[in-house]
């Protein structure tokens, strides 16, 4: 989880959490249900029933998110390809999958998951209705549930990437063409497309007097930036080909004893030396890696009477790299744990470091040679 991430727990060992922007939208849309639309379909309700009707549809409809959501990632943990979290929201939900499918088939099935899920919902909320026919608060939840997974059904089958229906129509390109790549980079500039033609719907009807297109256009500004972000991080994979973890690494991280203090460490070797990470010793062994996060994480009245060992991440619990490996793997492999840098290692040596700002600066020097 992110820090702008309130943590809910674990669902079949994937972290769920709600994005700050979740409060938002939750409250937006709590109003809107509470003053509007229950007011309007049902009369004569006191206004806490409105209220708690329409806070219980929200998170009703949150919950049909989140089903959304595990329904792409049961698919993908069966094709053994990890997930790392699902977070909600201000535009619904996301499952964080850790890798690309193996192939066509797999996209195509992941991507599908979820409008099913959402359709079986639709399905259910309105086989519901009979039943809840007695009450009109959990009619009206019913129908408006029913009515919202199957937008959510229809909405997402938009073969727009990155939208369910884009990687649908990514996984029907990739087994036509059998190029991941090439099937990506389509799918996102029609994703752009589409992206393009919500922003044009939603600012027609904004001047024609109906205030709700900006919604519309804020979706598809949305849309655009995705698949925009998309085609960028091709351009990015397509500079980066062919090259290895040992063009674009640094030099070997300093090295400092495990006994010395945070406080030392602070003042001697970075704010003296500019150092961000330095390798701990014990003797000839190196025994850990101390980072400004690390240190960051301990209270500075701590920093004096801390050593380096207590706080170092062990040798034994690193990630790591061989100089052979290319740099975009090795940017996955930071993005899979979350980390900024890696140590390169050949034969239980350190023999430099791979940071995300070595890569950017390799990038730029490609760049400026022209490659």
């Amino acid at each position: 989880m992110t820090r702008h991430n309130v943590p809910l727990g674990r669902i079949i060992g994937i972290p769920i959490g709600l994005d700050y922007s979740w409060f938002l939208i939750f409250g937006l849309l709590t109003w809107s249900l509470a003053a509007s639309y229950y007011p309007a379909e049902f009369h004569g309700w006191a206004p806490a029933l409105y209220w708690a009707t329409g806070a219980a549809t929200a998170l009703l409809l949150f919950a049909s998110v989140l089903l959304h959501e595990l329904g792409h990632s049961v698919v993908a943990l069966r094709y053994k390809i990890p997930v790392r979290s699902i977070n909600l929201y201000i535009f619904g939900g996301v499952a964080e999958i850790g890798s690309e499918p193996p192939s066509a088939a797999a996209e195509l099935a992941i991507a599908i998951a979820g409008p099913i899920v959402s359709l079986a919902l639709a399905a259910l909320f309105t086989l519901a209705k009979p039943f809840a026919a007695a009450s009109a608060p959990l009619f009206g939840m019913a129908k408006y549930l029913a009515y919202m997974n199957m937008a959510l059904f229809v909405f997402n089958l938009i073969p727009g990437y990155p939208l369910d229906g884009g990687r649908v129509f990514r996984a029907a390109v990739w087994g036509y063409t059998h190029n991941l790549r090439r099937a990506t980079l389509i799918a996102a500039n029609v994703g752009r497309f589409f992206g393009f033609v919500f922003i044009f719907v939603g600012v027609w009807q904004v001047f024609a007097g109906n205030l709700g297109g900006l919604w519309m256009a804020f979706i598809g500004w949305f849309l655009d930036n995705a698949a925009s972000a998309q085609v960028h991080q091709l351009a990015f994979q397509g500079a980066l080909a062919g090259h290895t973890v040992a063009q674009a690494m640094s030099g070997r991280c300093a090295a400092v004893p495990a006994d010395l203090t945070l406080q030392q460490l602070v003042d001697e070797h970075i704010l003296a030396g500019g150092q961000r990470c330095f390798l701990v010793n014990r003797g000839e062994a190196t025994v850990g890696l101390m980072t400004l996060h690390r240190i960051k994480d301990v209270p500075r009245a701590q920093w004096p009477t801390t050593h380096t060992a207590q706080v170092m991440l062990p040798m034994e619990n690193l990630k790591r790299i061989g100089p052979d490996t290319d740099v975009w793997s090795a940017l996955q492999e930071m993005d899979r744990d979350g980390v900024n840098q890696l140590p390169v290692m050949t034969d239980g040596r350190v023999v430099g470091m791979l940071s995300r700002e070595d890569v950017v600066t390799f990038l730029r020097t490609l760049r400026e040679l022209g490659s």
